[in-house]
């Protein structure tokens, strides 16, 4: 049996068991508590899994692991960054906003401020950054379906990315948040599994002696010591000091990215109570951490066993890489069909991976856009669970049709790059928001809406004109050349100027209500009030 035979059931048996899952969760649904939120019933285990299920996207196992055999040691920064990103996700928002919100990020910032410019500009930003983080599960999908069936044509690739984005719109608009939610754990198992399962192998080939590793990792890329040494990828003597800013830039989008993550920040409110939030998080830090540290071993493991040129032959961008390894090194150590049954599993646990990250996103986006924009901007609140869950899922069709044209497009990008500009989008917009709606009392309307829109904007219009899009081989429009800023990473720009823009419109209007802020400090900071909130 071929690796695409058997990497084709695999794959079909997760779809079926996952569309079980999930048409048993749409039996449970019943309202937008249900809908939105799991009817709060995931418990902080549970909701842990799940978070590491959202957050370990293709751009980790895929992204990560082709851009760390490329690049060596500037690739493993990426690991660095979404490890770290936890840390301040934990200290700054997770108990907060769950204390605080109900069903969105924007609840938060409404909560004190005039809701509908609050909710009109949380929900711009929200369905943008969820689009670009779709954007790289759906290039990594077509990826590995190129590497699977032997498809290299640009129309194979693209029909493949159409049937994922079917699948993910399947899961939100049937499951809601219970069934995205099981999808997602049962995912983070077989991710966690096949991840260890390939780190094993290949530590072994070398004795368990990382040393011996990434000696023979640098030897065959072809660059020898430079490629366990920072400066391969960021910081080169061609790219000067450009390099080194853009670097710095990349760490501050990924350490800040994850707290203004709109499907992450949804993931909080699933669970019952602060303290259940509280130990979700801490698991899912334990699952990540791990999962990170894996993703060096897989990085280098393909460049000691696979090569750069063998990567690079099958996918420029180096998004097959781990799948790659698995079945080199499962062909040297338990022969042929050993190999094919290693690619088959791995393979079928990046679609698995692909598809619960899909529906996370699909999810946020869909939700933000039915919950702030339709029942409280449009609606202004006069609107039944029935027709919001309903709006839900009619948008969810349209922001999957718009990931799949963009994702389309985007093809030969590496997916853990384009996360990157997710986390730099969502750094730049929701996150000056978020924290000084939590943590500063003269915050008002035009703050709020001035750090989502000042963020946001000058993220979209950095990358617009930044290498990424053109002027470069690896650009989406590499004919063209429009390209002025000369960072690939907006985040070292972006960021303050959302923050910036936050206090300066916040400095010029007056409007703000210290009873509210007393309100929402004690809430998010004790959870007294949270159930009741959470129950209207």
């Amino acid at each position: 049996m071929s690796h695409q035979t058997l990497s084709t059931i695999l794959f079909l048996l997760f779809v079926a068991g996952t569309l079980g899952i999930t048409f048993w969760a749409s039996r449970n649904t019943k309202d937008a508590t249900d809908y939105y939120a799991g009817g709060r019933s995931f418990s902080g285990v549970q909701n842990g899994l799940a978070i590491g299920g959202d957050y370990m996207s293709a751009a980790s196992f895929l992204g990560i692991a082709g851009i760390i055999a490329l690049s060596g040691y500037d690739g493993f920064l990426y690991s660095i960054g979404f490890l770290v990103a936890w840390l301040v996700a934990l200290l700054l928002v997770a108990e907060l906003m769950r204390n605080s919100g109900k069903f969105t990020m924007a609840d938060v910032l409404a909560f004190r401020m005039s809701p509908r410019p609050v909710r009109t500009a949380a929900g711009v930003s929200t369905i943008t950054v969820s689009i670009f983080y779709l954007l790289a599960q759906m290039v990594g999908a077509g990826a590995l379906v190129g590497l699977l069936l032997g498809v290299t044509s640009p129309t194979g690739k693209a029909l493949t990315i159409v049937g994922v984005g079917i699948l993910m719109i399947v899961y939100v608009v049937v499951g809601g948040m219970k069934g995205t939610t099981w999808v997602q754990i049962v995912k983070a198992v077989l991710l966690m599994g096949g991840a260890t399962l390939v780190t094993l192998l290949v530590l072994g080939r070398y004795g368990f002696n990382l040393s011996g590793l990434l000696g023979d990792a640098a030897a065959q890329s072809g660059k020898g010591d430079a490629f366990i040494n920072s400066g391969l990828k960021y910081g080169t003597e061609a790219q000067g000091l450009a390099g080194k800013i853009d670097l710095i830039s990349l760490g501050l989008a990924l350490v800040l990215g994850t707290a203004g993550l709109p499907h992450i920040l949804i993931r909080f409110y699933t669970v019952p109570t602060a303290k259940e939030a509280r130990k979700s998080v801490l698991w899912g830090i334990g699952i990540i951490g791990t999962f990170y540290l894996l993703t060096l071993v897989l990085g280098f493991g393909a460049a000691a066993l696979v090569g750069g040129k063998a990567i690079l032959a099958q996918d420029k961008a180096g998004n097959t890489a781990a799948p790659m390894l698995a079945e080199a090194v499962g062909r040297a150590i338990f022969g042929d069909v050993g190999g094919t049954i290693l690619l088959a599993i791995i393979a079928a646990v990046a679609f698995a991976t692909i598809l619960a990250v899909v529906a996370g996103l699909t999810l946020a986006s869909s939700s933000s856009f039915a919950h702030d924009l339709y029942a409280h901007v449009f609606k202004r609140g006069n609107v039944t669970d029935k027709e919001e869950i309903l709006v839900a899922r009619i948008s969810a069709f349209v922001i999957g049709a718009v990931s799949i044209g963009l994702g389309i497009l985007a093809q030969g990008q590496n997916v853990a790059f384009l996360v990157a500009l997710a986390f730099a989008v969502a750094a730049s917009g929701n996150l000056p928001a978020i924290l000084y709606s939590l943590f500063w009392k003269k915050f008002n309307t035009a703050g709020a809406v001035s750090a989502i829109y000042g963020g946001l904007a000058s993220a979209l219009i950095l990358v617009i004109f930044s290498p990424v899009v053109s002027g470069s081989a690896t650009a989406l429009f590499p004919d063209a050349n429009f390209a002025w800023f000369p960072l690939s990473n907006p985040g070292i720009v972006s960021i303050p100027i959302g923050f910036l823009a936050g206090f300066i419109g916040a400095r010029l209007s007056k409007e703000y209500s210290a009873e509210k802020y007393a309100e929402i400090e004690v809430r998010s900071l004790t959870g007294i009030g949270a159930e009741k909130a959470a129950s209207h």
